[in-house]
């Protein structure tokens, strides 16, 4: 076998190619020239050869590989070819997954999945591997790729946008997470107010201060894990988190108050930076202006500087906060020497000891003074167990955002814990509670002491009773700088813990702020979603914050802010909380977090206790927090963003709808809860939306509808055009407040589809038993086939036991022409705007290029005048006659859709349905747009007893508590009609009639086999009477109902294999001309009313 290193070659760790040689020559000397060399090919699978499967040739047998390719996915080969066989005379080797349409798996295809951004790879479809494979096209493995409006792109490999610009700074888990964590978390409530937490509280309860902040953050830090490791994490923190969990309402609504709270958190940071300045310059008597005065331009300037940082990059800012960290770490080390260091007289005369059993015993208990409390205590000390989303709020610089945040988050919670419980318990058992700071109150010998542990080690701060003392926990906020080895570490300190903080605020702020105007939740803020430099820096979101930071620092009253800041913060714990929760709860198939140390309840539980917490803080702004967040919910709802990220609430409103259709399975369906649910024949929805609109009055808020559409025709093309079109129409129904659904069958004929729709729509209890459709106004210029399709839906719903309504109106339903001229007409004047634009471009490079130019340019783009053409199909006066009559197409389309002004609804409930006629209409009655309708019911009588049969009437339907404006018997329905109204009846049925009865026998039997669908003379004679009371009926519907805003009449039914299809389509003619909109409606015979409660 031949190892030269040329066979099986390996440029590229993605790159897989196979050269197939004639190995029946010695290899390892050199081959004589060969007039007619062996072929061979090269596969390759590589990035060089963007992703497709290349076949080369070399001059010979060519047709020999055209001949390869006929037998669709494999080769045809001779007899004694195997085509895994290399040591044979072989043509060609393929790697299995490149010699078929079919694609092997691979991450690119799942990328960017339901992402408007990004490159999306395609698969094949189901389609290209289903259909069959033409005969002249070879087997080529070809991956494309789409852009976000999902046209295909190069069909080069994909790559992230971030891999694109060279030096994009990226971070793992310690310098990205970690540091920053523990750096927010470490404030300057370590350094000034520990101490006093726990001189409060003493040892015992402080330390259980500092376990219940933590165990508010810990749990977070679970759920906040989990949700990170559901999946890929961009850019956005607790934003990215809470909106692609709960959905873009809530994250909407806590991604503008977060990055908000960040942005004044910065104010604060700084506030308090400036005050431990001046504090250093008042000591040193070198106060600029005034305390006040000089903490705004300590303050501005830090703020400038910070600003500076942190648009110079992500870099230099990781720099700076690793920096700071250090200080910070080395003056926390600084305190735990300097409390084993001996005290020297001056500190104990302020309270310091070092450690003594005598001082832990005492500060164990909790000392509450000045009306403080655990919770006053709890509340003043949990600001500084925040910060645990200063790593999720860049998510979008980090390496490995799903391992990076749940490690670094957790790390960064046990280490600042361990630390805030150690320095807790030193203090408190170095330092005792309250001390004068008199070197010269010792205890001398024979004075009594008051037993205290100070008393016992030589010196009496029995004064502290009486009077206010200035040093030890209770009293001094500076035992930290104090008990260390070195007091200016601890300022240092205090300098790294606000600056750092300050620092990630002022990064995370801008970041989150641009995810949120990404997602375009606000249209307002799209200006601030742009990025700069290679680390697609948002210049303007940090501008923004400058400017929020620098107005709290110069105006606001942060004491007064602080708590909703915090609440903030809160706010965005409980929601991560909930959607953890959520998430669980919802079970959806697409939550599998990594991360398995988590449970649904717990996350619950942590959710309830954040809320708990923030109203232990400051119940009022709770309340505040819970307003604005109320009222960005409200808002974001209300405009309805157009983004589908998979939310957690999408899963669970599937779930309840399932639950919810499962349940009413098990219930028996009674009069009293019957709905019409309508199967509605529309075709495109937006073709026919007046007798959608009529069905949407009845069926809104109160039953189905569901929008049907039959596709006929060759079956490739229909399922293709049906496919292609479902979200769009039912987008469209959406968008136009349509409560339907929209619902699409591909059948042999009209007939079979709707009869697929009759039997298998709806789920469970909820499926539909009335067909909704419109009247055929064309019958008589439609096929005998046509015809019969329709007649045919009519009898397969009445053998479904479907009740049917036939809406018909004056001109018709269909509009797609008029859409169609409309759409053309769109187009023309998008045209003759782009021209005008182009026209006036090139005259304003007139005066730069001159009026030769300018020609040159109208000889390009071919702008002249052409002569009008005698011959020219458009004319002017037969286009406004068009355009008149589209306008009043799309008027009447409209109709249903106004509000119907004061008028009747007349019903003439002439045959007992089982009450379908009578609850339609007093539907109507019900919606805004018909209520200001009367009801006016008709129905037949005897002609002697018309007063008894109307009392009859109105007696059962205030047993229905239908309400009426009047009833009225009919007792002339049987008479015949008048000889014009039969003379255009006849007349209208005359080309449709077979005139046997005029033929001898055998012409007539002739004419019977050839024209079946005709209406025989034996049929309309033993249907006369029928047809006279159609005739008829409309010249009472003329005399009485010509006036009202909507009919509604008894639908007549024809019985199958005796009513010929063109006669029944008479009567309906007949029976429905020259009239308002009428409804005919016939039920199917079973209760839809009952009187009992």
């Amino acid at each position: 076998m031949n190892n030269s290193p040329n066979v099986f070659s390996d440029p590229g760790p993605n790159r897989f190619q196979v050269n197939v040689i004639n190995e029946s020559r010695d290899s390892t000397g050199p081959a004589p020239e060969d007039p007619n060399p062996q072929c061979y090919e090269e596969t390759s699978f590589a990035e060089s050869t963007n992703n497709r499967l290349h076949v080369s040739y070399r001059p010979g047998n060519r047709e020999l590989y055209n001949n390869l390719f006929q037998n669709e996915d494999t080769a045809k080969t001779d007899g004694s070819f195997h085509p895994y066989d290399t040591h044979s005379n072989t043509y060609y080797l393929k790697t299995f997954g490149h010699n078929t349409v079919e694609a092997i798996p691979k991450i690119d295809y799942y990328r960017n999945t339901g992402s408007i951004t990004g490159a999306k790879m395609i698969r094949p479809s189901l389609m290209d591997i289903h259909e069959q494979l033409a005969k002249n096209i070879a087997v080529t493995s070809v991956d494309k790729f789409t852009k976000a409006d999902g046209t295909t792109g190069g069909e080069t490999e994909p790559k992230n946008e971030e891999e694109t610009q060279g030096g994009f700074v990226k971070f793992g888990w310690v310098k990205g997470v970690l540091v920053r964590c523990m750096l927010n978390i470490w404030g300057v409530m370590l350094f000034i107010r520990l101490s006093w937490i726990v001189g409060q509280a003493g040892i015992g309860l402080g330390v259980v201060v500092i376990c219940l902040s933590v165990v508010v953050t810990t749990l977070t830090g679970i759920s906040m894990s989990a949700i990170c490791t559901n999946g890929v994490v961009r850019g956005g923190g607790a934003y990215y988190l809470i909106s692609r969990s709960l959905g873009p309402e809530f994250g909407g609504s806590i991604g503008l108050i977060f990055a908000f709270a960040n942005a004044v958190a910065v104010a604060m940071y700084v506030v308090g930076f400036a005050e431990t300045v001046v504090e250093l310059l008042k000591s040193s008597n070198a106060i600029m202006v005034d305390e006040s005065n000089d903490i705004r331009i300590i303050g501005a300037i830090t703020v400038v500087l910070l600003l500076g940082i942190s648009v110079a990059g992500m870099e230099w800012e990781a720099k700076a906060q690793v920096v700071l960290l250090i200080i910070l770490l080395i003056a926390i080390v600084n305190f735990f020497i300097g409390t084993v260091i001996p005290s020297s007289r001056e500190k104990k005369a302020r309270g310091f000891f070092n450690y003594q059993a005598s001082i832990f015993a005492e500060n164990f208990g909790p000392d509450f003074r000045e009306g403080e409390g655990f919770f006053s205590v709890f509340a003043i000390f949990f600001p500084a167990a925040t910060g645990i989303l200063a790593g999720a709020n860049i998510s979008g610089d980090l390496e490995d955002p799903q391992g990076a945040i749940p490690k670094g988050t957790m790390l960064a919670i046990l280490i600042t814990t361990v630390a805030y419980v150690a320095v807790a318990i030193c203090a408190a058992a170095s330092v005792v509670r309250d001390a004068t700071g008199n070197v010269n109150d010792t205890v001398v010998s024979g004075t009594h002491c008051n037993g205290s542990s100070a008393c016992a080690l030589g010196y009496d701060f029995s004064s502290c009773k009486t009077q206010t003392c200035g040093y030890g926990l209770m009293n001094n906020f500076q035992v930290m700088s104090m008990v260390s080895g070195f007091g200016p570490l601890i300022t240092a300190g205090i300098f790294s813990a606000t600056l750092s903080s300050a620092l990630a605020s002022l990064v995370s702020a801008p970041k989150v702020f641009q995810a949120l105007c990404k997602d375009n939740i606000y249209r307002a803020l799209h200006f601030f979603a742009k990025g700069y430099g290679k680390n697609n820096e948002p210049i303007r979101g940090y501008i923004l914050t400058f400017l929020i930071a620098m107005a709290f620092i110069l105006i606001a009253e942060l004491n007064t802010i602080a708590p909703i800041i915090s609440n903030f913060f809160l706010a965005s714990y409980a929601l991560i909380n909930f959607s953890c929760f959520h998430a669980s709860y919802a079970k959806s198939p697409g939550w599998r977090p990594a991360f398995r140390y988590y449970n649904m309840w717990v996350s619950l539980f942590g959710a309830m206790l954040c809320c708990g917490v923030m109203f232990v803080i400051n119940w009022w702004a709770a309340l505040i927090t819970y307003a604005i967040e109320l009222f960005l919910y409200i808002y974001v709802t209300y405009k309805k963003p157009e983004v589908n990220w998979g939310s957690s609430a999408q899963a669970l409103y599937y779930v309840t709808a399932i639950d919810s259709a499962l349940e009413l399975t098990t219930v028996d369906d009674h009069v009293k809860n019957f709905r019409p649910q309508c199967i509605v024949l529309t075709g495109e929805p937006m073709t026919r939306p007046a007798l959608l609109d009529i069905t949407h009055s009845f069926t809104k808020n109160n039953g189905l509808c569901i929008c049907c559409e039959v596709y006929t025709g060759p079956r490739k093309l229909c399922v293709k055009e049906m496919n292609g079109g479902m979200a769009t129409k039912q987008a469209w129904l959406t968008k136009n407040k349509r409560k339907a659904f929209y619902a699409a069958v591909a059948a042999d004929s009209f007939r079979d589809g709707v009869k697929s729709l009759l039997q298998a729509s709806g789920l469970g209890r909820m499926r539909p038993n009335t067909l909704v459709l419109g009247f055929k106004k064309d019958w008589r210029d439609a096929t005998a086939v046509q015809v019969e399709n329709y007649m045919g839906i009519i009898h397969d719903a009445f053998d479904f036991e479907f009740g049917v309504i036939i809406v018909r109106i004056s001109q018709g339903f269909d509009i797609s022409q008029a859409l169609q001229v409309q759409e053309e007409l769109k187009k023309l004047e998008f045209e003759r705007q782009a021209l005008e634009a182009t026209i006036k471009k090139s005259e304003c490079q007139e005066g730069s290029h001159g009026i030769r130019g300018f020609f040159r340019k109208a000889a390009k783009l071919n702008i002249t005048k052409r002569a009008p053409r005698k011959g020219n199909s458009i004319n002017t006066i037969s286009s406004i006659h068009v355009g008149e009559f589209n306008q009043r197409l799309l008027e009447v389309s409209t109709q249903f859709k106004k509000k119907q002004g004061k008028g009747t609804i007349d019903v003439w409930w002439l045959f007992d349905d089982g009450g379908l006629i009578l609850l339609i209409p007093y539907i109507l009655t019900l919606r805004k747009k018909w209520k200001d309708c009367k009801l006016r019911i008709f129905t037949g009588g005897k002609v002697t007893r018309l007063e008894e049969e109307r009392l009859t009437m109105a007696s059962l339907l205030n047993k229905f508590r239908i309400k009426f404006a009047d009833i009225y018997i009919i007792g002339d329905i049987n008479m015949k009609p008048n000889k014009e109204s039969w003379k255009f009846f006849e007349e209208m049925i005359e080309p449709y009639r077979l005139h046997e009865s005029c033929k001898d026998l055998t012409t007539a039997e002739k004419l019977r086999r050839e024209a079946p669908w005709k209406i025989t003379d034996a049929e309309l004679e033993a249907f006369r009477e029928k047809s006279y009371r159609q005739v008829r009926l409309n010249e009472l519907l003329q005399e009485h109902s010509r006036a009202a805003n909507l009919v509604v009449v008894s639908l007549p039914v024809a019985r199958k294999g005796t009513v010929s299809d063109l006669l029944y389509m008479a009567w309906l003619e007949i029976l429905s001309k020259n009239l308002p909109p009428v409804l005919l409606i016939r039920g199917n015979h079973k209760n839809v009313l009952t009187f009992y409660s």
